[in-house]
């Protein structure tokens, strides 16, 4: 069951219905109201033009400030860098690539390059090449999806650079030599409904609204076959496991509906499986002529997994297979032949619900204490008796798990050494919110540290969306950690860490709820003599630029740096214009101000740039993309601005001897894509970020 950006699994349906939406921001637009004079064409024309001239001139002395002050962290970034990719190295294992198993024939991905192998010799070596980025011209995009042909004749591939939201795909004939049969701009998800019949969603302007069918029999033609007309919604395609259907999966944040496109006969019209209803999200998967939802259906408005025949479909029909315990995140799901596996947090734990549909039995397992994340292996084959997936945390590399259906076992598979991480501790505290809630944080430090109090501290924070705080391996966290940093990951309300419930508790009216949460998390590990104020620093990422820069206009004595990447700074502002394409979609996340009084006035009492003061505020390190659709830039330089400003009128009203004066940084890069860089591209910004931190915490490990 999969949606949203990159189709990588049920996950990013569970991660708040909205993973293309996580980070928006929208900007600002001329309005008139009505009864007022229009300007003239030629005065809209000159205002255009000054308001250019402006962006333009403020990028270049950006630019040019921060070419100035980077000399000084140059030679930091460089050994930082000389180090996470001796780290990289060290810990990138060929765990192998996603494979598609189609009999003895194996599909899979490496180097940019689409290579078919048999099952028992899979080795690009020995595989024959059907598909090269380079070759074909798309030397600077990256291979998203594969989808081949039940007949395996076809293959689609989505194809997507860095610098765009969206992909290309590329449909390629398999006959004795493989050749481009046709390329489909725009596209974000596809799958085949038969042999020679393709499915896929347009996307535009980051909304994808519409679905075609394309054929490729003697008959080739295009047509549209389904239009979503509300904009809070967005649709993709999902094929279920069985390969009996297709589902087109229309979602908002809170709202789901579901039709069916039978693989049998893939030019009859898509049937509905239940009209939307208000506050009810379902997904469908299917199996012996049953169909098996999962929804937030019913008391509590938690995920259920539920039944219901497939010629009866509606809500009326569905029967409860298995209900979450409360405070449980269901993180993904996947269905096999006889087996539904649930892949679940609880209490910071990760554990695995086996339900057996021959049996009607569900066993738990918890998986190592160690473990944070786990990413299922794509392309699973429906009858397996097996079922791979990989463990991680922000220290340890992925290590590969599989469950065994026949034996009711997990089995840890020792594919290729790992270097064990030994000398990480891993602690689970509950911090007491301004509420009395207990608020989950996740600490690693190294073992052999002592002093604790005088250790750097990175703190991280989300908090939106129902999206969790990633915590998947990365290199610069465990050079952190042997360079003696505490890491603390902050579990707050409206990220999705403790079920549904948690993101409804820190979203639209109850924003501020996560604000309370993120200071009594940091409160808390000072008070436990995990570092002091001094030695803190805060990251945060898009979203999570809220509540960082909240906590900075509201207790900014907690910490004394942060680091953000394309930061949503301008709550307010960017809920007020209805004409951008994501507003009405997050007016579920954030409310509407221009509907509601009372919600214009909350979002002004937390958004970061409405309530910049002159104050003593910790030093900012911003990371902005040029191009970046989701948070453009227009809003984080108005924010820089007004941070800058403040912090001098503070230091001109106390401008004692040795005053400190923090530094606002603003780095823009040219390339990239919000939050979606390639590997040397984020080493370069990784680097740069931590020779910030090191300078302003004085730490002299580097």
């Amino acid at each position: 069951m999969k949606v949203r950006m990159s189709c990588v699994g049920l996950r990013n349906l569970l991660q708040g219905l909205s993973y293309n939406v996580k980070y928006y921001s929208k900007h600002s637009c001329l309005q008139t109201q009505e009864g007022t004079k229009t300007p003239s064409k030629r005065k809209q024309n000159a205002s255009i033009t000054t308001s250019d001239l402006l962006y333009k001139n403020l990028l270049k002395s950006e630019q040019e400030n921060w070419n100035a002050i980077s000399t000084r962290y140059k030679a930091m970034t460089k050994r930082i860098k000389e180090k996470l990719e001796e780290l990289h190295n060290k810990y990138t294992f060929n765990l192998g690539s996603p494979r598609i198993r189609f009999g003895e024939n194996v599909y899979f991905e490496e180097n940019g390059c689409v290579f078919l192998s048999k099952a028992d010799d899979v080795d690009e070596e020995n595989g024959d090449i059907l598909f090269s980025t380079e070759d074909l011209g798309f030397s600077d995009a990256f291979i998203q999806r594969i989808r081949i042909s039940p007949n395996q004749r076809y293959m689609a591939i989505s194809l997507k650079s860095e610098n765009s939201e969206e992909a290309t795909c590329v449909i390629m004939k398999l006959d004795h030599f493989p050749v481009v049969e046709k390329v489909i701009p725009s596209v974000f998800s596809f799958e085949w409904a038969a042999n020679d019949v393709l499915y896929y969603t347009s996307q535009k302007n980051l909304k994808c609204q519409n679905v075609f069918m394309t054929t490729f029999t003697n008959q080739k033609h295009t047509k549209l076959v389904y239009t979503e007309q509300d904009a809070r919604f967005f649709v993709d395609i999902y094929c279920t496991r069985d390969r009996r259907f297709l589902t087109i999966n229309s979602n908002s944040k809170t709202t789901s509906e579901v039709w069916l496109v039978d693989c049998r006969h893939p030019f009859k019209s898509p049937a509905l499986v239940q009209a939307r209803t208000k506050g009810v999200i379902y997904h469908i998967e299917h199996r012996n002529d049953e169909l098996y939802i999962l929804t937030t259906y019913g008391e509590p408005a938690e995920y259920k997994l539920m039944k219901a025949p497939l010629a009866s479909s509606g809500m009326e029909n569905w029967q409860l297979v298995y209900a979450l315990e409360k405070k449980t995140k269901l993180v993904d799901l996947e269905m096999f032949s006889n087996h539904c596996i649930m892949f679940l947090k609880n209490a910071g734990h990760l554990y695995l619900n086996v339900i057996s549909f021959v049996s009607h039995s569900v066993q738990s397992i918890k998986l190592p204490t160690w473990a944070c994340e786990f990413e299922l292996e794509s392309h699973p084959e429906h009858t397996t008796s097996t079922c791979y997936f990989q463990l991680t945390s922000p220290v340890h590399p992925p290590k590969r798990f599989a469950y065994s259906f026949k034996e009711n076992n997990l089995i840890e598979q020792a594919v290729q050494e790992v270097p064990i991480i030994t000398n990480c501790h891993t602690t689970r505290l509950l911090a007491k919110s301004k509420d009395e809630t207990l608020v989950p944080i996740t600490v690693f430090h190294n073992m052999n540290s002592k002093e604790l109090h005088r250790k750097p501290l990175l703190v991280h924070v989300y908090g939106a969306y129902g999206i969790d705080l990633n915590m998947s391996f990365k290199e610069d966290k465990l050079m952190l950690i042997e360079e003696g940093w505490i890491l603390a990951y902050c579990h707050v309300r409206g990220g999705g860490e403790l079920g549904l419930s948690w993101h409804k508790d820190g979203c639209r009216h109850n924003k501020l709820k996560g604000l309370h949460d993120l200071k009594a998390c940091i409160m808390l590990l000072h008070e436990l003599g995990f570092s002091q104020p001094k030695y803190t620093a805060l990251a945060a990422a898009s979203a999570g630029g809220v509540l960082a820069g909240a906590l900075c206009n509201t207790a900014p004595e907690l910490i004394k740096a942060m680091v953000l990447q394309a930061p949503f700074v301008d709550v307010l502002n960017t809920m007020m214009k209805t004409h951008l394409p994501l507003t009405i979609e997050e007016q579920e996340e954030w409310g509407n101000p221009l509907a509601d009084e009372k919600c214009m006035k909350y979002i002004k009492s937390y958004c970061p740039y409405q309530n910049i003061k002159p104050q003593c505020y910790p030093s900012v390190f911003i990371t902005a993309y040029e191009n970046d659709q989701r948070v453009p830039l227009t809003g984080v330089l108005r924010y820089v601005q007004k941070l800058r400003k403040a912090v001098l009128d503070h230091a001109s009203r106390t401008s004692e001897k040795g005053n400190w004066i923090p530094n606002i940084i603003l780095d823009i890069q040219a390339s990239g894509s919000h939050c979606d860089s390639s590997w040397e591209a984020s080493l370069n910004e990784v680097a740069r970020h931590l020779a910030f931190l090191n300078k302003e915490l004085e730490v002299c490990h580097l």
